[in-house]
């Protein structure tokens, strides 16, 4: 297959093109900077990919229509994993990459008769947080995004528009579209590898200097896993497949609570785990004073994705088996990742 990835470069999409390559279909990177191939062409086969199926095309998410003068006309598939990520993000570039960007790969992906595989999020299915924030997953265009901007945070809600927006756009034009909804990504089963800017990195790195005191929220409260080696099988398979739910929920309903996320991470780390919870209205407070936030090292946006809400990965199971992905152990991961992180 001739598969088109945007942020190919990036922690997953980097265990995504190796995977891709290393089945033999030729990947095209969408890169703002393509002179960085050869580099890139190293770290895939570091990976395990072959760097010889790999080319750039370049191309930018914030330029119109790709800042694209010629697009491919010969793919199978594209895969939309480019986002711009950060806390406190302004709402202007949050919303010029994850929701203008993203229907402009929508539209490449149409142009060339490709498969557009989205890479969204979890939360997407969760109803009750939607529904909280008052958006309407059928209208997008009815919801009042201003305030769910103000209430999430700029990047949170650039990617629940900007799906629920490429969704509308796709299913009016006829498109071949999948979406894989990846929980909160945790290393690689096998290696533990995982990028710094990576929310559990940052739990982690939280954990390990001391800053992480208290649990937050309750002995309910989840923080659903994926790891990055089996996020980025699914992906190829929601690719390669002829039958993919439309909608594909990529996380590992093993997780453990929150609780035992961080006694399996402090383990691995060689510390106490905190044993006294907080709620998170009250963190989300404290994380609100100036100051407060930058000394502990953590967001109050980060907070919204540790619920109490349980999800059920049979479906995505079930499709993993029928096409072959491997399923890792997330706790296998969660040590993995302990581990990779006190040798480094």
């Amino acid at each position: 297959m001739n598969i088109l990835v945007t942020g190919a470069t990036g922690f997953i999409g980097r265990y995504l093109v190796a995977q891709l390559t290393a089945r033999q279909h030729q990947v095209i990177a969408l890169m703002r900077r393509p002179e960085g191939i050869d580099d890139f062409r190293r770290q895939i086969e570091g990976l395990g990919g072959n760097g010889l199926s790999l080319s750039a095309l370049q191309g930018d998410l914030d330029q119109p229509d790709l800042g694209l003068e010629h697009a491919p006309e010969s793919l199978d598939a594209v895969v939309h994993l480019g986002a711009r990520f950060a806390w406190k993000l302004p709402t202007e570039a949050a919303r010029q990459t994850n929701v203008e960007g993203a229907l402009a790969v929508a539209r490449l992906a149409h142009k060339a008769g490709a498969r557009l595989v989205m890479i969204s999020g979890f939360m997407l299915e969760n109803a009750a947080h939607l529904q909280s924030l008052g958006i309407d997953p059928e209208h997008p265009e009815t919801v009042d995004w201003p305030a769910v901007y103000r209430q999430t945070g700029a990047y949170e809600a650039s990617k629940l528009e900007g799906a629920l927006r490429v969704r509308q756009w796709a299913d009016s034009m006829g498109l071949d579209w999948i979406e894989v909804q990846p929980a909160t990504v945790s290393g690689h089963s096998q290696t533990g590898a995982l990028e710094s800017a990576q929310p559990l990195y940052q739990l982690m790195d939280n954990l390990a200097h001391g800053r992480l005191t208290m649990i937050p929220g309750t002995s309910a409260h989840q923080l659903p896993l994926v790891p990055v080696d089996l996020l980025a099988g699914l992906i190829v398979a929601a690719c390669e497949a002829q039958t993919v739910p439309r909608r594909l929920l990529a996380l590992d309903a093993e997780t453990p609570n929150l609780n035992g996320v961080i006694g399996q991470l402090a383990n691995g780390l060689g510390r106490k785990p905190p044993r006294r919870h907080m709620p998170i209205r009250v963190l989300q407070g404290l994380l609100r004073i100036p100051g407060v936030s930058a000394l502990m090292k953590t967001a109050p946006e980060s907070l919204q994705f540790i619920q109490t809400r349980t999800f059920s990965s049979d479906q995505t199971r079930e499709f993993a088996r029928s096409n072959g992905v491997a399923w890792p152990s997330v706790m296998q991961s969660l040590r993995q990742t302990a581990q990779a992180y006190r040798h480094l």
